[in-house]
Protein backbone atom coordinates (compact mmCIF):
# COMPACT_ATOMS: atom_id res chain seq x y z
CA UNK A 1 0.00 0.00 0.00
CA UNK A 2 1.15 3.73 -0.84
CA UNK A 3 2.81 5.45 2.16
CA UNK A 4 -0.39 8.15 1.61
CA UNK A 5 -3.13 5.46 1.42
CA UNK A 6 -1.79 4.32 4.73
CA UNK A 7 -1.28 7.20 6.17
CA UNK A 8 -5.06 8.56 5.37
CA UNK A 9 -6.34 5.39 6.72
CA UNK A 10 -4.61 5.08 9.78
CA UNK A 11 -5.71 8.34 11.03
CA UNK A 12 -9.42 7.96 9.84
CA UNK A 13 -9.60 4.49 11.81
CA UNK A 14 -7.43 5.95 14.46
CA UNK A 15 -10.56 8.87 15.56
CA UNK A 16 -13.09 5.92 15.59
CA UNK A 17 -10.43 3.91 17.84
CA UNK A 18 -11.17 6.89 20.26
CA UNK A 19 -7.14 8.43 19.15
CA UNK A 20 -7.36 12.33 19.61
CA UNK A 21 -3.26 13.00 18.50
CA UNK A 22 -1.80 10.46 16.15
CA UNK A 23 1.85 10.46 14.36
CA UNK A 24 3.10 8.29 11.51
CA UNK A 25 6.74 7.68 11.19
CA UNK A 26 8.14 6.05 8.29
CA UNK A 27 11.87 5.10 8.02
CA UNK A 28 13.38 2.58 5.03
CA UNK A 29 17.21 1.90 5.28
CA UNK A 30 19.14 0.52 2.26
CA UNK A 31 22.68 -1.18 3.32
CA UNK A 32 25.15 -2.80 1.30
CA UNK A 33 28.04 -4.09 3.60
CA UNK A 34 30.90 -6.00 1.61
CA UNK A 35 34.66 -7.36 3.23
CA UNK A 36 37.24 -8.63 2.05
CA UNK A 37 40.29 -11.09 3.22
CA UNK A 38 42.82 -12.88 1.23
CA UNK A 39 41.68 -11.36 -1.95
CA UNK A 40 38.45 -13.44 -1.72
CA UNK A 41 35.06 -11.83 -0.76
CA UNK A 42 34.23 -13.15 2.60
CA UNK A 43 31.14 -11.07 3.30
CA UNK A 44 28.57 -9.63 1.50
CA UNK A 45 25.02 -8.23 2.40
CA UNK A 46 22.56 -5.95 1.19
CA UNK A 47 19.52 -5.41 2.81
CA UNK A 48 16.01 -2.84 2.66
CA UNK A 49 14.44 -2.47 5.71
CA UNK A 50 11.30 -1.20 5.98
CA UNK A 51 9.23 0.29 9.23
CA UNK A 52 6.37 1.92 10.42
CA UNK A 53 5.66 3.34 13.58
CA UNK A 54 2.20 4.92 15.17
CA UNK A 55 2.51 7.08 18.13
CA UNK A 56 -1.07 8.04 19.43
CA UNK A 57 -3.01 10.32 22.08
CA UNK A 58 -5.73 7.66 23.71
CA UNK A 59 -7.52 8.57 27.01
CA UNK A 60 -4.47 11.71 28.05
CA UNK A 61 -1.65 9.10 27.52
CA UNK A 62 0.61 8.27 24.62
CA UNK A 63 0.97 4.94 23.08
CA UNK A 64 3.71 3.30 20.87
CA UNK A 65 3.41 0.58 18.32
CA UNK A 66 5.61 -0.45 15.01
CA UNK A 67 5.55 -3.02 12.21
CA UNK A 68 7.26 -3.71 9.09
CA UNK A 69 4.20 -4.23 7.04
CA UNK A 70 2.33 -1.63 5.32
CA UNK A 71 -0.68 -3.00 4.24
CA UNK A 72 -4.32 -2.72 5.06
CA UNK A 73 -4.28 -5.48 7.95
CA UNK A 74 -1.71 -4.07 9.31
CA UNK A 75 -3.96 -0.87 10.19
CA UNK A 76 -5.97 -2.29 13.10
CA UNK A 77 -2.54 -3.99 14.63
CA UNK A 78 -1.50 -0.80 14.83
CA UNK A 79 -3.96 0.62 17.00
CA UNK A 80 -5.01 -2.36 18.82
CA UNK A 81 -1.32 -2.27 20.51
CA UNK A 82 -0.93 1.77 21.00
CA UNK A 83 -4.11 1.58 22.71
CA UNK A 84 -3.18 -1.03 25.24
CA UNK A 85 0.46 0.66 25.29
CA UNK A 86 -0.85 3.57 26.51
CA UNK A 87 -2.94 2.28 28.75
CA UNK A 88 -0.09 1.04 30.29
CA UNK A 89 2.06 4.17 29.98
CA UNK A 90 2.43 5.97 33.53
CA UNK A 91 4.77 8.87 32.28
CA UNK A 92 4.00 12.21 31.76
CA UNK A 93 1.82 13.09 28.06
CA UNK A 94 3.90 13.60 25.00
CA UNK A 95 2.32 16.29 22.90
CA UNK A 96 2.41 15.73 18.93
CA UNK A 97 4.32 18.99 16.87
CA UNK A 98 1.97 20.59 14.24
CA UNK A 99 4.85 21.79 12.48
CA UNK A 100 6.40 25.06 11.57
CA UNK A 101 7.54 27.64 9.04
CA UNK A 102 11.12 27.40 9.64
CA UNK A 103 12.84 24.46 8.02
CA UNK A 104 15.86 24.77 6.53
CA UNK A 105 16.02 24.00 2.58
CA UNK A 106 18.93 21.28 2.18
CA UNK A 107 19.82 17.91 0.07
CA UNK A 108 21.59 16.27 2.06
CA UNK A 109 21.22 13.04 -0.07
CA UNK A 110 24.16 12.03 -2.91
CA UNK A 111 22.78 10.54 -5.94
CA UNK A 112 26.28 9.46 -7.27
CA UNK A 113 26.85 7.16 -4.20
CA UNK A 114 24.30 5.38 -5.18
CA UNK A 115 25.41 5.11 -8.82
CA UNK A 116 28.54 2.67 -7.44
CA UNK A 117 28.39 -0.68 -8.19
CA UNK A 118 29.27 -3.23 -5.70
CA UNK A 119 31.77 -4.60 -7.75
CA UNK A 120 33.44 -1.38 -7.53
CA UNK A 121 33.68 -1.54 -3.87
CA UNK A 122 35.16 -4.74 -4.04
CA UNK A 123 37.70 -4.42 -6.42
CA UNK A 124 38.52 -1.07 -4.34
CA UNK A 125 38.91 -3.29 -0.90
CA UNK A 126 40.82 -5.77 -3.15
CA UNK A 127 43.32 -2.97 -3.80
CA UNK A 128 43.08 -1.84 -0.66
CA UNK A 129 43.96 -5.12 1.03
CA UNK A 130 47.17 -5.70 -1.30
CA UNK A 131 48.32 -2.25 -0.59
CA UNK A 132 48.18 -2.97 2.98
CA UNK A 133 49.91 -6.39 2.87
CA UNK A 134 52.86 -4.93 0.51
CA UNK A 135 53.21 -1.72 2.24
CA UNK A 136 56.18 -3.00 5.17
CA UNK A 137 57.53 -6.31 5.41
CA UNK A 138 56.99 -6.01 8.74
CA UNK A 139 53.03 -6.20 8.05
CA UNK A 140 52.09 -10.15 8.61
CA UNK A 141 48.19 -9.92 7.56
CA UNK A 142 45.65 -7.55 6.90
CA UNK A 143 43.03 -8.44 9.41
CA UNK A 144 40.14 -6.67 7.57
CA UNK A 145 39.21 -4.13 4.95
CA UNK A 146 35.40 -3.45 4.86
CA UNK A 147 32.92 -0.99 3.30
CA UNK A 148 29.33 -0.10 4.16
CA UNK A 149 27.07 2.43 2.28
CA UNK A 150 24.17 3.07 4.32
CA UNK A 151 21.01 5.09 2.79
CA UNK A 152 18.44 6.13 5.18
CA UNK A 153 14.40 7.87 3.95
CA UNK A 154 12.36 9.03 6.76
CA UNK A 155 9.00 10.44 6.84
CA UNK A 156 6.59 12.27 9.61
CA UNK A 157 3.24 12.86 9.43
CA UNK A 158 0.45 13.73 12.20
CA UNK A 159 -2.87 14.59 11.24
CA UNK A 160 -2.32 18.28 13.19
CA UNK A 161 -1.34 18.82 9.60
CA UNK A 162 2.82 18.30 9.73
CA UNK A 163 4.37 16.54 6.61
CA UNK A 164 8.39 16.46 6.43
CA UNK A 165 10.43 13.65 4.53
CA UNK A 166 14.08 13.66 3.46
CA UNK A 167 16.94 11.09 2.97
CA UNK A 168 21.00 10.83 4.08
CA UNK A 169 23.81 8.29 3.00
CA UNK A 170 26.98 7.80 3.30
CA UNK A 171 29.68 5.34 3.26
CA UNK A 172 32.47 4.05 5.87
CA UNK A 173 35.85 2.63 4.73
CA UNK A 174 37.27 0.34 7.49
CA UNK A 175 40.65 -1.49 7.42
CA UNK A 176 42.54 -3.25 10.13
CA UNK A 177 46.55 -4.79 10.26
CA UNK A 178 48.37 -6.96 12.16
CA UNK A 179 52.24 -6.17 12.17
CA UNK A 180 55.10 -8.06 13.81
CA UNK A 181 58.86 -6.52 14.94
CA UNK A 182 61.21 -9.00 16.92
CA UNK A 183 57.88 -11.21 18.00
CA UNK A 184 55.72 -8.36 19.14
CA UNK A 185 52.38 -8.10 17.46
CA UNK A 186 50.97 -4.74 16.97
CA UNK A 187 47.31 -4.00 15.35
CA UNK A 188 46.12 -0.57 13.73
CA UNK A 189 42.68 0.00 12.27
CA UNK A 190 41.63 2.94 9.98
CA UNK A 191 38.60 4.40 9.09
CA UNK A 192 36.69 7.23 6.37
CA UNK A 193 33.64 8.26 6.14
CA UNK A 194 32.20 10.72 3.26
CA UNK A 195 29.71 10.51 0.42
CA UNK A 196 31.89 11.15 -2.52
CA UNK A 197 33.36 7.56 -3.02
CA UNK A 198 36.18 9.12 -5.60
CA UNK A 199 38.19 10.51 -2.94
CA UNK A 200 38.57 7.55 -0.99
CA UNK A 201 42.28 6.68 -1.73
CA UNK A 202 43.91 3.57 -1.33
CA UNK A 203 47.13 4.42 -1.09
CA UNK A 204 46.10 7.21 1.33
CA UNK A 205 44.28 4.86 3.53
CA UNK A 206 46.85 2.00 3.24
CA UNK A 207 49.72 4.63 4.36
CA UNK A 208 47.39 5.64 7.50
CA UNK A 209 46.45 1.59 8.41
CA UNK A 210 50.08 0.24 8.66
CA UNK A 211 51.51 3.51 10.03
CA UNK A 212 49.53 3.41 12.78
CA UNK A 213 50.22 -0.40 13.83
CA UNK A 214 53.96 0.38 13.26
CA UNK A 215 54.26 3.48 15.21
CA UNK A 216 53.33 1.19 18.34
CA UNK A 217 55.67 -1.09 17.95
CA UNK A 218 58.18 -1.04 20.42
CA UNK A 219 56.43 0.02 23.50
CA UNK A 220 58.05 0.75 26.74
CA UNK A 221 57.36 1.31 30.28
CA UNK A 222 57.02 4.96 32.04
CA UNK A 223 56.98 6.11 35.26
CA UNK A 224 53.50 6.28 36.79
CA UNK A 225 52.50 9.49 38.12
CA UNK A 226 50.45 12.52 36.57
CA UNK A 227 51.33 13.77 33.26
CA UNK A 228 50.86 16.67 30.53
CA UNK A 229 48.55 15.00 28.34
CA UNK A 230 47.48 15.14 24.65
CA UNK A 231 44.33 13.71 23.45
CA UNK A 232 44.52 13.01 19.64
CA UNK A 233 41.78 13.45 17.72
CA UNK A 234 40.40 10.45 17.63
CA UNK A 235 40.93 9.11 21.50
CA UNK A 236 39.41 12.93 22.35
CA UNK A 237 36.11 11.86 19.72
CA UNK A 238 35.75 9.02 21.80
CA UNK A 239 36.48 10.47 25.05
CA UNK A 240 33.54 13.37 24.61
CA UNK A 241 31.00 10.53 23.29
CA UNK A 242 31.09 8.43 26.32
CA UNK A 243 29.97 11.70 28.55
CA UNK A 244 27.76 12.89 25.77
CA UNK A 245 24.58 12.09 27.49
CA UNK A 246 25.67 14.16 30.57
CA UNK A 247 24.33 17.42 28.12
CA UNK A 248 20.75 15.44 27.75
CA UNK A 249 17.90 17.51 29.26
CA UNK A 250 16.15 14.07 30.07
CA UNK A 251 19.50 13.23 32.44
CA UNK A 252 19.81 16.13 34.32
CA UNK A 253 16.17 16.00 35.28
CA UNK A 254 16.33 12.35 35.67
CA UNK A 255 19.69 13.42 38.57
CA UNK A 256 21.84 11.29 36.16
CA UNK A 257 23.91 14.22 35.23
CA UNK A 258 26.17 16.33 37.15
CA UNK A 259 24.96 19.52 34.81
CA UNK A 260 22.65 20.32 36.78
CA UNK A 261 21.85 23.55 37.74
CA UNK A 262 24.57 24.28 35.48
CA UNK A 263 23.28 26.53 33.09
CA UNK A 264 25.37 30.17 32.63
CA UNK A 265 28.00 28.36 34.61
CA UNK A 266 31.85 27.95 33.60
CA UNK A 267 31.76 24.08 33.89
CA UNK A 268 34.96 23.79 31.05
CA UNK A 269 37.89 25.75 29.89
CA UNK A 270 37.46 29.58 27.95
CA UNK A 271 38.98 28.29 24.74
CA UNK A 272 36.36 25.24 24.94
CA UNK A 273 33.38 25.78 22.67
CA UNK A 274 31.27 22.48 21.94
CA UNK A 275 28.78 22.65 18.99
CA UNK A 276 25.89 20.71 17.39
CA UNK A 277 25.35 21.41 13.77
CA UNK A 278 22.85 19.39 12.18
CA UNK A 279 23.68 20.46 8.73
CA UNK A 280 26.83 19.59 8.30
CA UNK A 281 27.36 18.41 4.93
CA UNK A 282 29.45 15.29 5.83
CA UNK A 283 27.92 14.72 8.75
CA UNK A 284 26.05 11.28 8.96
CA UNK A 285 23.35 12.46 11.85
CA UNK A 286 22.49 15.66 9.52
CA UNK A 287 18.92 16.45 9.57
CA UNK A 288 16.67 19.31 9.25
CA UNK A 289 14.14 18.30 11.39
CA UNK A 290 14.41 16.20 14.46
CA UNK A 291 12.24 12.88 15.54
CA UNK A 292 9.01 14.90 16.73
CA UNK A 293 9.48 17.53 13.54
CA UNK A 294 10.77 20.47 15.46
CA UNK A 295 13.20 22.45 12.39
CA UNK A 296 17.04 21.50 13.89
CA UNK A 297 19.33 24.52 14.32
CA UNK A 298 23.06 24.72 14.97
CA UNK A 299 23.49 24.99 18.93
CA UNK A 300 26.26 25.92 20.95
CA UNK A 301 26.37 24.22 23.91
CA UNK A 302 29.29 25.48 25.75
CA UNK A 303 30.24 28.55 24.54
CA UNK A 304 34.14 29.54 26.02
CA UNK A 305 33.40 27.30 28.53
CA UNK A 306 30.15 27.93 29.68
CA UNK A 307 27.28 25.83 29.59
CA UNK A 308 24.62 27.56 27.43
CA UNK A 309 21.58 24.83 26.82
CA UNK A 310 20.91 21.03 27.24
CA UNK A 311 19.99 19.16 24.45
CA UNK A 312 16.21 19.19 24.51
CA UNK A 313 12.93 17.24 22.77
CA UNK A 314 9.61 18.60 23.45
CA UNK A 315 8.86 16.56 26.75
CA UNK A 316 11.67 18.18 28.33
CA UNK A 317 11.30 21.36 27.45
CA UNK A 318 7.80 21.44 28.54
CA UNK A 319 9.24 20.17 32.31
CA UNK A 320 11.74 23.04 32.36
CA UNK A 321 9.70 25.90 30.36
CA UNK A 322 11.84 26.25 27.43
CA UNK A 323 11.37 25.52 23.65
CA UNK A 324 12.95 22.27 22.19
CA UNK A 325 16.55 22.50 20.92
CA UNK A 326 15.76 19.81 18.40
CA UNK A 327 16.94 17.26 19.86
CA UNK A 328 14.01 14.68 20.15
CA UNK A 329 15.53 11.31 18.81
CA UNK A 330 14.91 7.38 18.26
CA UNK A 331 16.97 4.86 17.16
CA UNK A 332 15.04 3.57 14.85
CA UNK A 333 11.31 3.28 14.20
CA UNK A 334 10.88 0.72 16.58
CA UNK A 335 12.40 2.52 19.59
CA UNK A 336 10.54 5.20 21.68
CA UNK A 337 11.79 9.16 22.03
CA UNK A 338 14.81 10.05 23.12
CA UNK A 339 16.84 13.09 23.51
CA UNK A 340 20.66 13.24 22.00
CA UNK A 341 23.01 15.22 19.59
CA UNK A 342 23.52 15.51 15.78
CA UNK A 343 26.65 16.23 14.71
CA UNK A 344 28.50 17.09 18.28
CA UNK A 345 32.27 18.63 18.68
CA UNK A 346 34.44 20.44 19.99
CA UNK A 347 35.50 23.83 17.94
CA UNK A 348 38.75 23.61 16.29
CA UNK A 349 41.77 25.54 17.59
CA UNK A 350 44.54 26.96 15.77
CA UNK A 351 47.36 24.99 17.38
CA UNK A 352 48.93 22.48 14.69
CA UNK A 353 49.11 18.85 16.15
CA UNK A 354 53.00 18.80 16.50
CA UNK A 355 52.69 22.46 18.36
CA UNK A 356 50.22 20.93 21.01
CA UNK A 357 53.26 19.07 22.16
CA UNK A 358 56.62 20.43 20.71
CA UNK A 359 56.67 23.09 24.67
CA UNK A 360 56.08 20.05 27.07
CA UNK A 361 59.50 19.17 28.75
CA UNK A 362 57.52 15.90 29.54
CA UNK A 363 54.42 14.18 28.60
CA UNK A 364 52.48 11.27 26.91
CA UNK A 365 50.03 11.30 23.97
CA UNK A 366 47.00 9.39 24.15
CA UNK A 367 45.87 7.87 20.53
CA UNK A 368 43.56 5.62 21.28
CA UNK A 369 41.26 4.25 24.61
CA UNK A 370 39.46 1.52 25.10
CA UNK A 371 37.27 -0.01 27.95
CA UNK A 372 34.59 2.87 27.56
CA UNK A 373 31.40 1.42 28.86
CA UNK A 374 32.73 -0.49 31.60
CA UNK A 375 35.72 2.12 33.00
CA UNK A 376 33.63 5.55 32.52
CA UNK A 377 30.16 6.58 34.57
CA UNK A 378 28.73 8.97 32.56
CA UNK A 379 26.92 10.31 35.62
CA UNK A 380 30.10 11.33 37.37
CA UNK A 381 32.14 11.30 35.00
CA UNK A 382 34.83 9.14 36.66
CA UNK A 383 37.41 7.08 34.12
CA UNK A 384 39.73 4.18 34.07
CA UNK A 385 40.49 3.78 30.71
CA UNK A 386 42.68 1.28 29.13
CA UNK A 387 45.22 3.90 26.52
CA UNK A 388 47.53 3.19 23.97
CA UNK A 389 49.79 6.24 22.97
CA UNK A 390 53.24 7.75 22.90
CA UNK A 391 55.94 9.52 25.49
CA UNK A 392 57.00 12.89 25.07
CA UNK A 393 60.46 14.31 26.19
CA UNK A 394 61.82 17.71 25.53
CA UNK A 395 58.83 18.33 23.04
CA UNK A 396 59.82 15.54 20.71
CA UNK A 397 58.03 12.25 20.27
CA UNK A 398 60.43 9.43 21.83
CA UNK A 399 58.19 6.51 21.35
CA UNK A 400 55.27 4.25 22.07
CA UNK A 401 53.94 3.54 25.67
CA UNK A 402 53.30 0.16 26.84
CA UNK A 403 49.33 -0.33 27.70
CA UNK A 404 48.73 2.81 29.81
CA UNK A 405 45.50 2.99 32.08
CA UNK A 406 44.44 6.38 32.24
CA UNK A 407 42.54 7.86 35.06
CA UNK A 408 40.25 11.25 36.06
CA UNK A 409 37.24 13.02 35.64
CA UNK A 410 35.39 14.40 32.41
CA UNK A 411 34.10 17.37 33.96
CA UNK A 412 37.84 18.03 35.44
CA UNK A 413 39.44 17.22 32.08
CA UNK A 414 36.96 19.97 30.34
CA UNK A 415 38.27 22.52 32.72
CA UNK A 416 42.04 21.08 32.13
CA UNK A 417 42.19 21.99 28.35
CA UNK A 418 44.82 23.76 27.85
CA UNK A 419 45.11 24.10 24.24
CA UNK A 420 42.80 22.82 21.17
CA UNK A 421 43.92 21.90 17.91
CA UNK A 422 42.69 22.72 14.92
CA UNK A 423 42.78 19.08 13.59
CA UNK A 424 39.04 18.18 14.11
CA UNK A 425 37.93 14.53 13.39
CA UNK A 426 34.65 12.61 13.67
CA UNK A 427 34.31 9.34 14.83
CA UNK A 428 31.66 7.02 13.53
CA UNK A 429 32.50 3.94 15.93
CA UNK A 430 30.10 5.82 18.60
CA UNK A 431 26.28 5.26 19.50
CA UNK A 432 26.14 8.41 20.90
CA UNK A 433 25.59 10.55 17.52
CA UNK A 434 28.14 11.60 15.08
CA UNK A 435 30.80 13.15 17.77
CA UNK A 436 33.94 15.06 16.57
CA UNK A 437 36.72 16.63 18.35
CA UNK A 438 40.37 17.82 17.63
CA UNK A 439 43.26 17.06 19.58
CA UNK A 440 42.72 18.71 22.91
CA UNK A 441 46.18 19.48 25.23
CA UNK A 442 45.79 18.34 28.79
CA UNK A 443 47.16 20.22 32.27
CA UNK A 444 47.34 16.73 33.27
CA UNK A 445 46.16 12.99 34.10
CA UNK A 446 46.81 10.44 36.04
CA UNK A 447 49.36 7.31 34.04
CA UNK A 448 49.80 4.04 35.26
CA UNK A 449 51.88 1.86 32.47
CA UNK A 450 52.00 -1.31 32.50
Amino acid sequence: MELKIFRDQLFTQGKEYGFTDMELYYEKSNSLKCGVFESEVDEYESATVNGISLRGLYDGKMGYAYTENMEEDSIPYLLENAKENAVLMESDPEELFAGSDSYKKQDLYTDALDDVQPETFITFLKRLEEKINSFDPRVRHTEMTMLQRQSIEKGLYNNKGLALSERNNFLVVVASVSVEEDGELKSGMQFKVGKDFSVFDVDELAKETVEKALKALGGKAYPNKNYPVILENNAAATFLATFVSSFSAEAVQKEQSRLKGKLGEQIASQIVTLTDDPFLPEGIKSSTFDAEGVPTSKRTIIENGKLMTYFHNQQTAKKDGVSSTGHGSRSSYKDSLEVSPSNFFVEPGEASYKSLYSGLKEGIIITNLAGMHSGANPISGDFSLAADGFYVKDGKIVGPTKLMTVAGNFFDVMKDVAEVGDDLAFSPMTFSGYIGSPSLKIKQLSIAVD
